[in-house]
């Protein structure tokens, strides 16, 4: 979803249609008002080196309307909308319906730019030869738009109604045409599905522990643990986060360094080490934080019900007993050992 960030410009993910090969790929857009411009990159600006440059943009005073694409358009595709920008036309796919009418809003509120006109000094008077009386020149205020490209002025009589509109084209010069990257996002493809469901999942930014650096993984949350993986596609992941071991998990307020031109950065704190994770927009990190904190209280209240199941004196009950042997798989042995250990 979109979101604005310290510079109050709109920011978020979006896939746009490839004018060459008519693929979607998901590219980092800022519609910045300020500067006149809707830029995209290849990742948020905050995760690419330094002095890497846009790899597409468009002027704002070019689009003449943002709308929902029709079905005709794009049959096979949801959450589409299109961009008409003089003689061009550029599809773009939001993640849901409320993302999309969001961007809408955003994208025609930009475009439509009022240009005050410069006020002119009055008139001189013009004094007539042989004539005492003066006549002062009428003047006539104008109210200026530029729509499509076209420069439209409006007449404003002294009683606040507006005159036919007067139309004054000017030269607009052509729109560069999108550069084209070579780099192309995989076709991802779902995972398959293993025992354990996946409660939350998706691509989040995190904070390498030796270099500091930061790269994009997939992550999964999954009833006892956060694992994360280089891409959607691998099987094996690069690292797994017990849940047993998460000592908190909460929004990152306080930062320093590399941390402090961070936007929508939360914490995983273990014992040996913390996790900087960043999320695309503001609503994608509470989403994150209350999953897993919902994880882990789950987790905790199960592993009590486990406990309560074995007799106080005479030991384990056959029922409890298989069923930590059940969950040991899950939970790992050190785990179900401790509860064992724990009614001994």
């Amino acid at each position: 979803m979109p979101y604005e960030d310290r510079k109050n410009r709109t920011c978020g993910f979006l896939d746009i249609e490839d004018a060459g090969s008519g693929r979607f790929l998901r590219r980092y857009f800022i519609l910045d008002t300020q500067a006149n411009h809707l830029i995209w990159y290849m990742d948020n600006p905050q995760n690419l080196p330094r002095g890497t440059g846009a790899v597409g943009s468009l002027k704002l005073t070019y689009i003449s309307k943002v709308s929902i694409a029709a079905a005709k358009q794009k049959s096979k595709l949801t959450h589409c909308f299109v961009i008409n920008a003089l003689s061009q036309r550029y599809f773009l796919q939001a993640s849901d319906p409320k993302d999309l009418q969001d961007w809408v809003d955003a994208l025609n509120s930009a475009s439509k730019i009022t240009v005050p006109r410069p006020g002119s000094a009055q008139a001189p008077e013009i004094q007539s030869i042989g004539s005492e009386s003066q006549e002062k020149k009428s003047q006539t205020a104008y109210k200026t738009e530029i729509i499509a490209g076209v420069v439209i002025q409006t007449p404003i009589s002294q009683n606040g109604c507006e005159c036919p509109p007067e139309v004054i084209r000017h030269e607009v010069t052509p729109h560069t045409p999108l550069r084209r990257s070579h780099s192309l996002m995989p076709q991802f493809i779902k995972k398959p599905t293993s025992s354990i469901c996946a409660l939350k999942s998706g691509y989040c930014v995190k904070q390498g522990n030796m270099r500091k650096n930061w790269k994009r993984r997939f992550f999964v949350l999954n009833p006892f643990n956060i694992s994360y993986y280089k891409c959607e596609t691998d099987r094996e992941p690069l690292r797994c986060i017990l849940l047993r071991d998460i000592l908190k998990t909460h929004e990152c307020l306080v930062k320093s360094g590399d941390l402090l031109m961070r936007d929508n950065l939360f914490e995983v704190i273990t014992a040996p080490r913390t996790f900087y994770i960043q999320t695309d927009s503001p609503q994608e990190m509470h989403s994150w934080i209350k999953a897993i904190n919902a994880a882990i209280q789950t987790l905790r209240t199960r592993c009590r019900v486990c406990i309560r199941l074995q007799h106080p004196h005479r030991g384990p009950t056959a029922y409890g007993s298989s069923l930590i042997l059940e969950w040991s798989g899950w939970l790992g042995c050190s785990l179900a050992a401790d509860v064992m250990v724990a009614q001994s």
